[in-house]
């Protein structure tokens, strides 16, 4: 590896470029986005686009139009200088880091929507995130043209957003999903954990476990609806300031799981507010 790399590219033009004298050489691309202030998470992405093309290119991009009113947008952290070391350590090849005028024209009139699977979940109490994600991942693919595109499981509903609208509108692009990289105590890895005190993340770690009870007893055949009634009232009282949901739903469609069925993968998803942080997580439940 070069002292020089990663190669750092800030406008459409120059990663286009850059990427065909990639293709030139005859070496396939691998695409990981971020919003930066990385954790081993975002690194985990990065190694498994190494294992399926052979130059990785990730993205570092604030995305304004995901945020809605009165979230983080300004708060949210801005790490460039250190996401370069980590990615450089990493061995990734190229980042692409714009601002906001490269990707957003002013008189842009144009947004990607995905319908059915961004009703519920985290759609229900923000309702204009998904279409912002569609749209930025639909621009970055299109800009960048990769043979695969890497996103964690941890967004796992956004993970299935992104499949369905690439699915729907052909985009040459293989979607891969990475497995939730998790601190010592099991929280899994988030750039918004920065937000939580030392107490807080100790609190916080109660979301997985509860999560994972939830997913043992299911297997039990006890009905689902009681059991996560009562995961709800023991992260209020453990703690969190609000329990935006806690359901299992078919992981294909997003769909309400309300008995486990073997030819149905489903899964437990969770979001929760804690402090200044907004919490989400999941985990799949084996079906009997």
């Amino acid at each position: 590896m070069t002292s020089d790399l990663p190669q750092v590219v800030r406008t459409v033009s120059e990663l286009r470029a850059t990427i065909a004298a990639y293709r030139r050489q005859g070496k396939t691309i691998g695409l990981v986005p971020t919003m930066g202030n990385l954790h081993e998470g975002h690194v985990s992405l990065t190694r498994i686009a190494h294992n399926h093309a052979d130059i990785v290119c990730t993205t570092i991009f604030v995305n304004p139009t995901q945020f809605g009113p009165g979230e983080d947008l300004d708060a949210y952290p801005r790490t460039f200088e250190e996401d370069r070391a980590k990615l450089r350590d990493a061995g990734v090849e190229l980042i692409f880091a714009p601002n906001v005028e490269e990707m957003y024209r002013p008189d842009a009139s144009t947004t990607v929507s995905v319908g059915g699977l961004t009703t519920a979940l985290c759609g229900s109490d923000r309702p204009t995130h998904f279409s912002g994600v569609a749209t930025i991942v639909t621009k970055l693919l299109m800009q960048s043209l990769p043979d695969v595109a890497v996103f964690g499981e941890k967004d796992f509903q956004q993970l299935q957003v992104i499949r369905r609208l690439v699915r729907d509108l052909d985009i040459p692009v293989t979607i891969l999903g990475g497995a939730i990289c998790r601190e010592e105590n099991g929280l899994a890895m988030s750039s918004r954990n920065r937000y939580l005190t030392a107490e807080q993340r100790e609190t916080a770690a109660i979301l997985s476990k509860t999560l994972g009870d939830i997913a043992k007893h299911a297997l039990t055949g006890a009905p689902l609806a009681p059991m996560l009634r009562e995961g709800q009232e023991k992260l209020l009282e453990a703690g969190f300031d609000k329990v935006d949901y806690l359901e299992i739903r078919h992981e294909e469609d997003l769909s309400p799981c309300k008995e486990l069925d073997k030819a149905r993968p489903a899964r437990l998803f969770a979001a929760a507010h804690l402090g200044r942080a907004r919490l989400i997580d999941n985990c799949p439940v084996v079906n009997p």
